[in-house]
C-alpha cells in the first residue's frame, strides 16, 4: 500500500455524532472527502443540511436527529446503519455541551447534563458501536476530549470533569479492544471557535487572556482538526492506540 493511500477512507463507513456544527461537521466532511460514507448524528439542528454536503461530494450519507443520552435512540442508529451498510469502521464522538458558571453557583442540573451527554453518552456510543467492531475485528474510535483533560480552565467544572473522563475511558477501552485490532484514540483541541465558544471568544476580558497563551497567535477552526481526524480514521494509525493527541496551536507547551 502506498504511503497516501494509507490516508484513504474509500470504502469505509463512519459514524459522527455532533455532526451537524462544529468539529463533528468539519469532520465529516472531511472522512467523505477521504473516501467514507458518513451517518450524521445532530440533536439541536436537523443533519439533511450536512448530509446533503456529503452527498455533494459524492459520498453516500444518512441522517438521525436525535439524543445520544438515549439508549434506544444510540441502538436505532446502530441497527439501521448495520441494515444499511453492513458494517461500521468509524465512530467520531464529537456531540459535546458546555455551561459556564462559578464552582460556588454551579448547578447540579448543569453538571448532569454535562457529564450525561460528554461522557456517559460517549461510553454508550463507543459501547454500542464497540461491540460491533469487536465482531468484525476491525474499527477506529475517535472521541474528541480537549485541552482541559489535562487542566482544569476556569468556571467549567462539570465541562473540565467530562473530558478528562474522555481521555481516560479512551485509555481503558484502548486496552482492552486493542486486541480485536479496534483503534481508541482522542483528540484534544485547543480553543477552537465554534458556536458553544462564541461567547468565550467574544468576551472583551477573557479572550485576550486565551490568545495570549497560544503562540500560534489565534484560535483554532474547526478544519485545523480535521487532519487528525483522518489520520486516526485511517490505517495510516493502525499501531496508535490509546492516544490522546493534542491539536492546540501550541497552548500546553506554555
Amino acid at each position: 500500500m502506498g504511503t497516501m493511500n494509507r490516508f484513504s477512507l474509500q470504502g469505509k463507513v463512519a459514524i459522527v455524532t455532533g455532526g451537524t456544527a462544529g468539529i463533528g461537521r468539519a469532520s465529516a466532511l472531511a472522512m467523505a472527502e477521504a473516501g467514507a460514507d458518513i451517518v450524521v448524528l445532530g440533536r439541536s439542528h436537523g443533519p439533511e443540511e450536512t448530509c446533503e454536503a456529503i452527498r455533494a461530494l459524492g459520498r453516500n450519507a444518512l441522517g438521525f436527529q436525535g439524543d445520544i443520552c438515549d439508549g434506544s435512540f444510540v441502538a436505532r442508529v446502530v441497527d439501521e446503519t448495520l441494515a444499511k451498510w453492513n458494517h461500521i469502521d468509524i465512530l467520531v464522538n464529537s456531540a459535546g455541551l458546555q455551561i459556564r458558571a462559578p464552582s460556588v453557583d454551579y448547578s447540579e442540573s448543569a453538571w448532569d447534563q454535562i457529564i450525561e451527554l460528554n461522557l456517559t453518552a460517549l461510553f454508550r456510543m463507543c459501547q454500542h458501536v464497540g461491540r460491533h467492531m469487536i465482531r468484525q475485528t476491525s474499527g477506529k474510535i475517535i472521541n474528541i476530549a480537549s485541552v482541559v483533560s489535562f487542566s482544569g480552565g476556569i468556571n467549567i467544572p462539570a465541562y473540565a470533569a467530562s473530558k478528562g473522563g474522555v481521555a481516560q475511558v479512551t485509555k481503558s477501552l484502548a486496552n482492552e479492544w486493542a486486541r480485536f485490532n479496534v483503534n481508541v484514540n482522542a483528540i484534544a483541541p485547543g480553543y477552537t471557535l465554534t458556536e458553544m465558544t462564541q461567547t468565550i471568544h467574544d468576551d472583551p476580558i477573557r479572550s485576550p487572556q486565551i490568545l495570549e497563551r497560544i503562540p500560534a497567535q489565534r484560535w483554532a477552526l474547526p478544519e485545523d482538526i480535521i487532519g487528525a481526524v483522518i489520520f486516526l480514521a485511517s490505517s495510516a494509525s493502525d499501531y496508535v492506540h490509546g492516544h490522546v493527541l493534542v491539536v492546540d496551536g501550541g497552548w500546553m507547551s506554555r
